[in-house]
């Protein structure tokens, strides 16, 4: 009977059109990080390896392949912010993505209007329904399981505010699906939406309801 798993060693190479460990951790949330540097010099870029870690006091991070922009701006000035990308905010946020000089502002050049924040000197994107101001709580670089430092960093952040549009909260619960967040999924250029379709409840299970 032939072996039904492709496996593969990521050292040696996955032999596939694309890198599946990418598809398989999806849809990953966007970590839609604003910045500044030293003199002031707003930067936006978006990244896909985010999520949130911790939530009291609540932690989020992102990282980083290579050392850019919001890294280095983030050492600078320890604060950063995260923003929702929605999808009315799509191309805006893809635009951010682009590799240009440092000084240029990526506010900008995506056309985004900036918000300011309340605890931080960093910019918010004000279209956005959502975003928090953080104070970094630790800057990491990763190593590999040999030890060897890679070119890879891990940023993490406590949110000490928190901003999110009223149209979005509804008998005091925020509607996610509302806010039509996007998500990156695992292809070249793949994202994925989220919609009442899709969404389904399970409360966690208490040990009454697993005994035998």
């Amino acid at each position: 009977m032939s072996n039904p798993f492709h496996f593969y060693q990521p050292k040696l190479g996955h032999g596939l059109a694309h890198n599946p460990l990418k598809s398989i951790i999806a849809p990953r949330p966007i970590g839609w990080i604003s910045s500044c540097n030293a003199d002031g010099v707003a930067n936006l870029a978006p990244y896909s390896f985010f999520n949130v870690f911790a939530d009291s006091p609540p932690i989020i991070g992102f990282c980083s392949s290579g050392w850019k922009d919001s890294v280095a701006n983030i050492e600078q000035t320890g604060e950063f912010c995260w923003n929702l990308a929605t999808k009315p905010l799509a191309q805006q946020m893809n635009l951010s993505c682009a590799d240009v000089a440092s000084a240029v502002d990526e506010f900008e050049l995506a056309g985004l209007v900036k918000a300011p924040s309340q605890l931080v000197k960093v910019p918010r994107v004000a279209a956005s329904p959502a975003s928090f101001e953080c104070k970094l709580t630790q800057l990491i670089r990763l190593e590999s399981a040999d030890k060897q430092p890679m070119d890879n960093w891990l940023v993490l952040g406590e949110v000490v505010g928190v901003h999110i549009d009223k149209a979005f909260i509804k008998d005091g619960v925020y509607q996610t699906i509302a806010a039509e967040p996007i998500l990156r999924a695992g292809g070249p250029a793949s994202y994925f939406g989220i919609s009442a379709a899709t969404e389904f409840e399970m409360a966690r299970p208490s040990m009454r309801d697993i005994a035998p």
